[in-house]
C-alpha cells in the first residue's frame, strides 16, 4: 500500500483541514502577541554607552588636538548632544534615510512589505527599506545581512522606540553612523571632511555628509574623482528631496546646489607623538577604554618652535657625529611639562627615532654634581671652603680610583664654588669621598632618579660624576627642585580627564574648572601638594644655585663668552659622558627648568663635543625663547642667608695683606669669624719647624701627622717625607683612558730647623732617578705603568742631602 492511499481518507476529511488551519492561526496570534510584547522590554542602558565606539582624544593646553586613539571598534568618534549638529544636518540625514522617522514606531510598514517580497523573490536581500531605528539597531546589535535578520531589526527597532524618545535615538544614530574613512559620527566626519565641528555646517555641507552613510566607499571623496562625482550626485538628490519635503525653501536650495563643498586633505592628527605615548603610557589599558579626553600640559605652539630648533640645531652638528637629540621644559610653579621633544624625527627608523630621548637611560656626565655639592654644604662647608684638585687617588675595592678632570688638569687649592662652577671632577670625588655614596645614592632616590637601580656600592665614588643611567626628565625634575628651593614635586602631564560617559556640556565645565584650579595653584606654589617632599633646605637650595648661575665662578674653565652667558639669571649645569657619548644642559630661571641630551641612540661617541658647545647653544637659544614675552625674574633669596666679604683664596675675614675682598653668601652661622691665616702678614719662625708642603685637608697622609710623628735629631738641618701616595697603595690602570693621561702626582714634604737655603727633591723609582722637584710644593707628575714599584724621594741641599723612607705602590693592569 502507498502513502497516499494510505493517507487518502484524512486528506479528504475537512475536519482535519479546520484542525491544521485552527492550530496555525493560534500560533501564528501568539508568536505575533509575544513578538509585539516582546517590544516592550525596554533596551539595556549598557548597550546605549558611547563608550564602544568613541575615540580618545589627546589635546595640548589650549584645545589643539595632538592625537586621536582609535575607538574599540577601530574609529574616530566624537560624541556629541543634537543641540550641537546643525539643524540642517538633522533634516538632511531625515530626508536623506527616513522621511517617516518623526511618525512611525520603529518601523515603515509598507517599506518592510515592499521590501521583504522583494527579497524573498531574490532569496537575498536586494531592497532594505530601514527606517533610522532600524539602522541604529543594526549598528548597536551587528549581523550578517539576512531575511532573518530583517526581522531581528525590526524587533529591536520597536525596543528601541519604547525606551527612547525621538530625540534619543537621533543622538545615537548620528554618533554611530559610519561615514567612511575611520569616521564614526556626523561630529567626526564634519572634522574630518570639511575640518569644522558639525554645528557649523552650512546646507550643502549637511547635505553632502548625509548622503555617505549610505554607501561610505562609493561615495568616499578621497578615493577617486568619480567618487567624488558619485557623492555630489547624492548631494544633489537629498538637496530636492529636503525641498519637496519643506525642509528647505527652493530659493536655500538653489543657493545649496551653487556651492561647492571644500572638502579638506585628509589629515591624522599625530602631534607630539613622545610626549602622547608618554601619556598614554601613565594610564592603565583598562582605564584608558573608559576616557574620551585628556587635555595635557602641553604647550604646542611652544613645543612645535622647539622641535624646529631642535632639527636645525642637529643638522649643524651633523658633521660632529650627532644625529639625535631631545628637550623638555617644565613650568616651576605648576610642575608642569609645557615641551617634551623625544628626537629628532619620530618616522626615523634609520636613526631610531621613536626612541623617547627624554625618556631613555644615559649616563648624565657632571650633571650629578650639584647634588654632591649640595650635600657637603649640608655638612658644614661653605662655599668658600677650600677644596684641592690635585692628582688623586681613592681606594676601591678593585684598587685605587684616580678622577681626572675634563681638561686633563689640575688647578691646585679652589673654592668649593669655583670648584662646582667650572666642573672640576676631582674635588667632587674628594667630597662624596667624605660624604659617603650611600647618602648621595638615597638623596637621588629622593628627587625621583628612579632608573639608578643598583646599589650604591655597585656605582661607588663615580656616582657624581654620572657612571649611573638616568633619564633627561630625571634629571629635569632634580633641578625643578633646586628652582624650587629644595621642594620636589613630581612633574605633571595632564589637566583634565573626561570620561566617555560624561555629556559634552561637562567637558567644557570641566576644563574651566581645571584652570580656575591652576590660577590658584600658581597663587599658592610653595605650598605642599600632593607628592611634595623638602629633599634640601632652601638655603643650601639658593646656594647652589648662586654657584650654577655665577658666570664669573664658571670663567676659568669655560671662559668669559659661553652658551651659558645669559642676560638673565640662569642656573645651569653640562654634562659630557664617558667617550663623548652623551652631551647634556640642564638649568633654570625662576620660572623654567629646562634640560636638553644631544648624542645618538646607538651610542656612537660624538667627535670631541662637551656639553656647553654641544647643547649649550641649544640650551641658550630654548631659554631666550622662553623669557621672550614674560620678561624675567630673579631668583629669591630666602631667609637665612647672610652675605660676608672673605678673603678669595682663603675663604676667611679678609685681612690687610689679602689680594683683595669677595662678598660670598652663607648659611646664618656658618660665615667666617677668623682673620684671614693665609695672609695674615707674620713672618716664619727660624726656630721652629715649617711646613714647606701642605697636604690637603682630606688627604691620606696630613701636615698634622707629620709634625707630631717626625722628629728632627739635633743634627738634622733637615727631613723629607713622601706625603702621597701612601705606603701598600694599590692603582689600577683604567682600559678607557689612554695610558699618557694616567699618571700621579707625587707630593714630598720638606721639614726644617733652620732656614737652609734653596734645595731640590729628587725622585727615585726602584733604584733609579726618575724626575726631580726644584721648588715647593715639591710635586712630580709620575706615568703609572703596571708594576711594583719602591719609591723614595732625596732632598739636595748644597752639600747636604737626605732621604725619605721607601713608599711602596703597586699598579694593576
Amino acid at each position: 500500500m502507498t502513502i497516499k492511499k494510505l493517507l487518502s481518507p484524512c486528506l479528504r476529511s475537512p475536519r482535519i483541514f479546520f484542525f491544521a488551519g485552527f492550530v496555525a492561526f493560534v500560533f501564528a496570534v501568539v508568536l505575533t502577541l509575544l513578538f509585539l510584547l516582546s517590544a516592550f522590554i525596554p533596551v539595556p542602558r549598557s548597550r546605549l554607552s558611547p563608550a564602544p565606539v568613541v575615540s580618545l582624544e589627546i589635546r595640548d593646553r589650549n584645545g589643539k588636538l595632538l592625537r586621536e586613539v582609535l575607538s574599540d571598534e577601530g574609529g574616530r568618534c566624537r560624541w556629541v548632544e543634537l543641540e550641537d549638529v546643525s539643524p540642517h544636518l538633522i533634516k538632511a540625514t531625515i530626508a536623506a534615510e527616513d522621511r517617516r522617522f518623526p511618525f512611525h514606531s520603529g518601523l515603515n510598514v509598507l517599506a518592510v512589505v515592499r521590501a521583504s517580497v522583494q527579497n524573498l523573490r531574490s532569496g537575498r536581500v536586494v531592497s532594505g527599506a530601514s527606517t533610522i531605528s532600524q539602522q541604529l539597531a543594526r549598528n548597536i546589535w551587528p549581523g550578517p545581512r539576512t531575511v532573518g535578520s530583517k526581522f531581528r531589526e525590526a524587533w529591536y527597532a520597536l525596543r528601541l522606540e519604547r525606551t527612547l524618545s525621538k530625540e534619543e535615538i537621533l543622538v545615537q544614530y548620528l554618533n554611530r553612523i559610519f561615514y567612511g574613512n575611520q569616521a564614526y559620527g556626523a561630529e567626526a566626519a564634519s572634522r574630518l571632511y570639511f575640518g569644522k565641528p558639525c554645528s557649523e555646517l552650512s546646507l550643502a555641507e549637511s547635505a553632502f555628509l548625509a548622503g555617505l552613510p549610505r554607501a561610505p566607499s562609493l561615495f568616499n571623496p578621497y578615493r577617486s574623482d568619480e567618487a567624488r562625482d558619485a557623492s555630489k550626485g547624492r548631494q544633489r538628490a537629498i538637496l530636492h528631496r529636503m525641498a519637496k519635503l519643506g525642509f528647505c525653501t527652493e530659493e536655500e536650495m538653489t543657493r545649496a546646489l551653487g556651492e561647492e563643498p571644500r572638502i579638506v586633505p585628509a589629515e591624522v592628527a599625530f602631534l607630539a607623538p613622545h610626549f602622547c605615548d608618554w601619556v598614554l603610557g601613565r594610564i592603565p589599558q583598562e582605564r584608558r577604554r573608559e576616557i574620551s579626553f585628556i587635555q595635557t600640559t602641553l604647550d604646542f605652539a611652544l613645543q612645535e618652535k622647539i622641535e624646529a630648533m631642535l632639527c636645525k640645531y642637529l643638522d649643524s652638528l651633523s658633521s660632529r657625529g650627532i644625529t639625535n637629540g631631545a628637550v623638555v621644559v617644565l613650568d616651576n610653579a605648576t610642575d608642569e611639562v609645557l615641551s617634551l621633544v623625544g628626537s629628532k624625527n619620530f618616522f626615523d627608523e634609520a636613526r631610531a627615532g621613536q626612541v623617547n630621548g627624554a625618556l631613555a637611560r644615559r649616563q648624565p656626565g657632571s650633571t650629578l654634581k650639584p647634588f654632591t655639592y649640595a650635600l657637603a654644604i649640608e655638612k658644614g662647608l661653605t662655599a668658600t671652603s677650600i677644596v684641592e684638585d690635585s692628582p688623586s687617588a681613592f681606594p676601591t675595592d678593585t684598587g685605587a680610583y684616580i678622577p681626572l678632570n675634563f681638561d686633563r688638569k689640575y688647578h691646585g687649592p679652589m673654592s668649593l664654588r669655583a670648584a662646582l662652577a667650572c666642573s672640576y671632577n676631582i674635588p667632587a670625588v674628594s667630597l662624596l669621598e667624605k660624604i659617603g655614596p650611600d647618602l648621595l645614592y638615597r638623596r637621588l632616590k629622593a628627587l625621583g632618579f628612579e632608573s639608578l637601580e643598583e646599589s650604591p656600592g655597585y656605582y661607588g665614588l663615580g656616582l657624581t660624576l654620572g657612571n649611573g643611567e638616568v633619564t633627561l626628565l630625571e634629571l629635569v625634575r632634580a633641578y625643578a627642585a633646586l628652582a624650587r628651593q629644595g621642594m620636589y614635586r613630581p612633574e605633571k602631564a595632564v589637566l583634565a580627564v573626561v570620561a566617555k560617559t560624561d555629556k559634552s556640556g561637562a567637558l567644557s565645565k570641566k576644563i574651566e574648572r581645571e584652570k580656575e584650579r591652576k590660577k590658584e595653584k600658581q597663587k599658592e606654589s610653595q605650598s605642599p601638594s600632593l607628592g611634595s617632599r623638602r629633599i634640601f633646605s632652601d638655603q643650601v637650595a639658593y646656594i647652589i644655585t648662586s654657584i650654577l648661575s655665577d658666570r664669573d665662578a664658571r670663567v676659568p674653565s669655560f671662559g668669559y663668552v659661553t652658551p651659558l652667558s645669559f642676560p638673565f639669571p640662569v642656573a645651569a649645569k653640562t654634562g659630557t659622558s664617558k667617550d663623548f657619548r652623551d652631551n647634556w644642559t640642564v638649568g633654570y630661571t625662576s620660572r623654567y627648568t629646562v634640560g636638553v641630551w644631544v648624542g645618538n641612540f646607538d651610542g656612537k661617541p660624538m667627535q670631541s663635543v662637551s656639553g656647553i658647545t654641544g647643547c649649550g647653544p641649544l640650551f641658550r637659544d630654548i631659554m631666550f625663547l622662553l623669557n621672550r614675552k614674560e620678561g624675567w625674574a630673579a631668583f629669591e633669596e630666602p631667609e637665612g642667608i647672610v652675605r660676608q666679604s672673605v678673603c678669595p683664596e682663603s675663604g676667611e675675614l679678609p685681612m690687610e695683606f689679602c689680594p683683595g675682598a669677595v662678598e660670598e653668601i652663607f648659611i646664618a652661622g656658618t660665615e667666617p669669624r677668623a682673620a684671614c691665616s693665609r695672609h695674615s702678614g707674620a713672618p716664619l719662625s727660624d726656630v721652629t719647624s715649617h711646613i714647606l708642603a701642605r697636604e690637603p685637608w682630606y688627604g691620606s697622609t696630613t701636615a698634622a701627622n707629620f709634625s707630631s710623628s717626625t722628629a728632627l735629631s739635633p743634627t738634622q738641618t733637615f727631613q723629607v717625607e713622601i706625603t702621597f701616595p701612601g705606603d701598600g697603595d694599590v692603582f689600577k690602570i683604567d682600559p678607557v683612558l689612554r695610558l699618557e693621561h694616567q699618571r700621579i702626582k707625587l707630593r714630598a714634604a720638606v721639614f726644617l730647623t733652620a732656614l737652609a737655603g734653596d734645595g731640590v727633591v729628587e725622585w727615585v723609582i726602584n733604584g733609579q732617578k726618575t724626575g726631580e722637584s726644584s721648588s715647593q710644593p715639591f710635586v712630580f707628575f709620575w706615568n703609572l705603568k703596571p708594576g711594583t714599584y719602591t719609591i723614595k724621594a732625596k732632598f739636595v741641599c748644597g752639600t747636604e742631602t737626605c732621604e725619605s723612607r721607601p713608599v711602596r705602590i703597586q699598579v694593576l693592569n
